[in-house]
């Protein structure tokens, strides 16, 4: 699992490699893994992130707002990934990281139907391959 909050086009690289490394390991000590992949996308307007006690807000000095950059940084992630996992499932949402501290789903009413699916998918798959 991995979430992106912000930066998101930055760290296409390294998100793509750890959770192909991390198939690549489940596949190499188990004999035909179910392997699922879950990334956090956050499609927020704006962002703030901390460091110690200083703040960096998205929409400054070339920092792009997340809403900016999520939908082409799931549609690499995904081009990149699908073909890697069993399942691979995108959850949208949206959160500043500012009091209070807001968080929605971006498809409130999707994204459980969504979930539910997929367990539903990794059930079967897990059935096929380890049924008795």
């Amino acid at each position: 699992m991995k979430v992106l909050a912000k930066a998101m086009l930055k760290q296409l690289a390294r998100v793509e490699n750890d959770l192909r490394d991390q198939v690549q390991q489940f596949q190499t000590r188990a004999t035909n893994p179910v392997c699922v992949g879950i990334i956090g996308i956050n499609y927020a307007a704006q962002y703030v992130s901390y460091e110690r006690d200083r703040e960096y807000p998205t929409g400054v000095d070339g920092r792009p707002h997340p809403a900016k950059e999520a939908p082409q940084a799931e549609a690499r992630l995904a081009a990149a990934l699908e073909p890697k996992f069993d399942e691979l499932l995108f959850l949208r949402y949206r959160a500043t990281n500012v009091e209070p501290y807001p968080f929605e789903w971006v498809e409130p009413i999707e994204t459980p139907k969504d979930y539910g699916a997929a367990l539903v998918r990794i059930s079967e798959k897990y059935e096929t391959r380890f049924g008795t």
